[in-house]
């Protein structure tokens, strides 16, 4: 398994603007490409202004795949579009993760 662990951070202000945006114009797309996320949480405490979601692949080659038929999609490159214009977005971490060996997940 390969848990792909990203972390959006919002101009300060905008975080529920851009989700709204992104349940609007991206999650049904995403999750048509990439499958359901494992997670897909908004900070509670510290930043904020930022969410993460997590995404989970068989492997590495699954995961490029997926990302790559995404990025065909025209409703994906419109939703991308409209994210830019609207500028909430300052920054992403993405963490490429596998479990440790006791855990099974």
């Amino acid at each position: 398994m390969l848990y792909d662990v990203r972390t959006y951070t919002c101009r300060p202000g905008t975080i529920k603007k851009h989700l709204a945006l992104y349940a609007e114009h991206g999650y049904e797309t995403q999750s048509r490409h990439l499958g359901k996320p494992l997670a897909y949480m908004q900070t509670e405490t510290g930043d904020v202004n930022s969410y993460t979601h997590i995404w989970v692949y068989a492997s590495a080659a699954d995961r490029e795949a997926r990302r790559q038929a995404l990025q065909k999609d025209p409703a994906w490159a419109g939703y991308l579009k409209i994210s830019a214009e609207a500028g909430f977005l300052v920054s992403q971490e993405n963490k490429l993760m596998t479990p440790v060996p006791f855990f099974q997940p």
